[in-house]
């Protein structure tokens, strides 16, 4: 049981660096998207400058941070008598389901990543602003799937997270229009 503790601190930590390079490399494109649209020289310096500062993020924080962050979840789930245990519970079920939904968020984000550095805009700076939100969400649901565990109905749960989804896409929709008011 000791040693389960150090894995679950390593395990938080590299969640939240894991988190933190996803929440900061859409913030990236979103500018990496905007600059695109700078006259020259401008435009060519800030691309290059995004570029240089996505692959850092992306190859030197998020995907290590991933890569860790799972190594020790699995260890904690397949290798301890506890994780043997929470791998019968539902509420266990539903996080992993999240954490495969993370891992398609990353795998998407991947994906524009590449894009990106190869110059190839393919979606605007109000996608990847609600593409940001979809982190959130996933932190959301797993955080407090984790901390009520069968305190609570999952189904609720789920529920409240959608609801949850629906009110940042309200929040996007009116700081867009203020965000448009302002640039009349």
């Amino acid at each position: 049981m000791e040693y389960y503790n150090y894995l679950k601190s390593l395990h938080l930590i590299f969640v939240i660096t894991w988190f933190a390079g996803l929440f900061y490399i859409v913030r990236l494109f979103v500018y990496q998207i905007e600059a695109v649209q700078k006259p020259s020289p401008e435009k060519e310096i800030l691309q290059k400058q995004y570029k240089i500062m996505t692959y850092r993020l992306w190859y030197i924080i998020t995907w290590p941070s991933a890569v860790l962050a799972s190594i020790f979840a699995f260890w904690m789930l397949f290798f301890t008598d506890l994780g043997q245990a929470w791998l019968k519970m539902p509420w266990m079920h539903v996080k992993l389901g999240f954490v495969f939904v993370l891992y398609l968020y990353h795998a998407k984000c991947h994906q524009i990543f590449k894009q990106l550095q190869n110059d190839e805009v393919k979606y605007s700076t109000n996608f990847m602003r609600l593409w940001n939100e979809g982190a959130t969400i996933i932190l959301f649901a797993v955080v407090f799937l984790v901390i009520l565990k069968n305190a609570v109905n999952w189904i609720y749960g789920v529920i409240g997270i959608f609801l949850f989804s629906i009110l940042i896409m309200l929040g996007f929709k009116f700081y867009k229009k203020i965000r448009e008011r302002n640039q009349s």
